[in-house]
């Protein structure tokens, strides 16, 4: 798991990398232009989000148009590769429904250690 060719090391984008699964939901009905990205995923900035998009082309889950139009019109689109990460995502969901009270203890539990610590 840990060895550099691992194939654990090529996944397409951490567990917990919420712009890629954001991205990949907000194409599950189509093609979209990154104006239109932008609107539903209002917190991710320009520059993250284009990030985004050219790691998940690079990883082959989405494909970019770009048309020879006046003005340019780019279109993001899933792959039949980026179409098969759904199963696992609503996986993660189902986790994170089942789990979330005690992930929210931990968490709280955790933060009230670190401040009960004197400072040094």
């Amino acid at each position: 798991m840990f060895a550099p060719g691992c194939p654990s090391n090529l996944t397409p984008f951490r567990i917990g990398d919420k712009g890629a699964g954001l991205v990949v939901l907000c194409l599950e009905e189509g093609p979209r232009r990154f104006s239109e990205l932008r609107v539903p995923l209002r917190g991710v900035t320009p520059k993250v989000l284009t990030e985004t998009l050219r790691a998940l082309e690079r990883d082959g889950m989405i494909t970019r148009t770009a048309y020879d139009e006046t003005p340019p019109r780019v279109e993001y689109e899933l792959t039949s590769l980026g179409r098969t990460l759904f199963e696992p995502m609503e996986a993660c969901r189902e986790w994170a429904a089942k789990h979330l009270p005690e992930l929210v203890a931990a968490r709280e539990a955790s933060l009230a250690g670190s401040q009960a610590k004197p400072a040094r």
